[in-house]
């Protein structure tokens, strides 16, 4: 493989493993635990957490005011994060007034806290949303599914590896994304287990 290939390697894997993709993964696994029910929910949880985010980053960049879905301009993320947070926090109040089940209200919790603890870093330093999402997102899914799922946990040095080769982060902030995520998102979800 010649190092002209991993610009586009790397490109591929930033696209797949977009932090809205990891999001619906994630309410589909979670879901999929509690049946048709905890489906429905899921869908709830994609909506207000994946789907109102991005349709506004996408209206946003349709109007010519930001460069890429991917927000790599910090003083965009600032801009967006408020939007997004407000988004996820009606979606957590919807499935708790509407009787989800514990482990999905948890799971939305842990996006709120996770997105909560990432706004002000941002204000000063671009860490990685993308190694954030998936990090934690394999972290719940391993306490949820058992030990097995934290194999999973190998995308995230890949998924780093890329966000640094496309120079949208340093190294350091991926490691710190991943970190923060992990370790924001695990316990938080916990509690619901």
């Amino acid at each position: 493989m010649s190092s002209d290939s991993y610009p586009r390697i790397a490109r591929a894997l930033t696209d797949i493993v977009d932090p809205k993709n990891v999001i619906v993964a994630l309410c589909l696994f979670v879901g999929a635990r509690y049946g048709w029910p905890g489906f429905g929910w899921g869908l709830v949880a994609i909506t207000f957490c994946a789907g109102i985010p991005i349709a506004y980053i996408v209206i946003r960049e349709g109007e010519g005011r930001w460069a890429n879905r991917h927000l790599t301009d910090r003083s965009r993320r600032m801009a967006v994060i408020p939007v997004i947070l407000a988004s996820v926090l009606t979606c957590l109040t919807t499935m708790y007034v509407g009787g989800a089940p514990t482990p999905m209200l948890s799971m939305v919790a842990a996006m709120l806290v996770t997105l909560a603890a990432i706004w002000p870093v941002t204000r000063w330093w671009k860490i990685s949303v993308h190694t954030a999402v998936l990090a934690g997102a394999l972290a719940m899914l391993g306490l949820l599914y058992g030990p097995w799922w934290l194999l999973s946990t190998l995308l995230v040095p890949l998924v780093a590896w890329s966000r640094a080769r496309l120079q949208d982060h340093t190294p350091w902030q991926t490691v710190a994304g991943a970190a923060l995520g992990a370790l924001v998102a695990a316990p938080v979800f916990a509690l619901g287990l």
